[in-house]
């Protein structure tokens, strides 16, 4: 049972079904429907699980190939190859299904959305061939603040925009900052990712546009009355600094490099953390 529960990788479940919690808050404004909640994160949550293990199924061979992923189930052949891909699609029927019918349709199709775009666009396809897969793979990514806000407002709105834009800037500089440490890794398994192909320098680079955009998407939040003043200002400060963070990596020695990268890697897990906690405690009333 452990194995097949890793196999959905329940770290980055419990942080996107945080960020579809705050999405859904965002949109009832404190007036919480509490039964739809739970259909929309346990729907949403065996969605994701779905992608992720599907995701596990297509890497398996290349998994072999780093230190990171070596020792998972699929890689060291302690699970079936089938048994996981039936289970991934089990979960993705039941998933959706739940969104489809206790949710409503508009977070069902943004659930296909989802897996689509992770299990084909990403996995299957950019993953292996550009450097686009980790920007355009964040469209996945950024689904769950949509489906939980949608599930609420049954309309894709400039709410639902802003929320997909704070989740899709943030995951390339988090990404890159995870795969500059790791970049022999991947190189030795042939992923195109940008620090293997156009080198740790031109990432550090590319990394910045992402984290600037943050700060205006969180004034925007605020402009249109979604969230309040102390979101506002703790969103602001926390962009800079992150940005400041990344700036610093510019020149960072080869020798600090690594270091560098794995403080932006856990300062781009605590923005968001505290970013949603802000949206969901500072939500303005209806």
């Amino acid at each position: 049972m452990k194995e097949y529960i890793a196999l959905t990788k329940p770290g980055l479940l419990r942080l996107n079904a945080f960020a579809a919690f705050g999405g859904f808050w965002v949109a009832s404004k404190w007036d919480i429907d509490w039964l739809l909640l739970i259909y929309m994160l346990v729907g949403t949550t065996l969605t994701m699980a779905s992608a992720c293990v599907i995701n596990n199924y297509w890497d398996r061979e290349l998994d072999k190939k780093m230190e990171r992923t070596q020792k998972r189930a699929l890689a060291e052949g302690r699970l079936q190859p089938l048994h996981v891909l039936i289970y991934g699609i089990v979960l993705g029927i039941v998933g959706l299904a739940i969104l489809f019918t206790l949710v409503n349709p508009l977070s069902g199709w943004l659930g296909v959305l989802g897996i689509f775009a992770y299990v084909v666009i990403y996995t299957m396809w950019l993953k292996r061939s550009s450097t686009w897969s980790t920007s355009i793979g964040g469209i996945s990514g950024a689904m769950p603040p949509v489906i939980g806000y949608c599930a609420v407002t049954n309309v894709v709105d400039l709410g639902a925009w802003l929320l997909f834009a704070l989740l899709f800037l943030w995951q390339p500089p988090h990404f890159w900052s995870l795969a500059i440490r790791r970049v022999e890794e991947y190189r030795a398994a042939g992923f195109p990712l940008l620090p293997v192909v156009k080198g740790v320098s031109r990432t550090k680079l590319q990394m910045i546009p992402y984290i600037v955009l943050l700060i205006p998407t969180g004034i925007l939040l605020y402009a249109y009355d979604y969230v309040g003043v102390f979101f506002l200002i703790i969103s602001i400060a926390l962009g800079a600094a992150w940005l400041v963070q990344t700036l610093m990596g510019i020149k960072a020695h080869q020798a600090i490099e690594t270091k560098w990268a794995k403080t932006n890697f856990f300062f781009s897990i605590n923005y968001l953390m505290v970013i949603f906690l802000l949206m969901i405690a500072n939500t303005t009333w209806s």
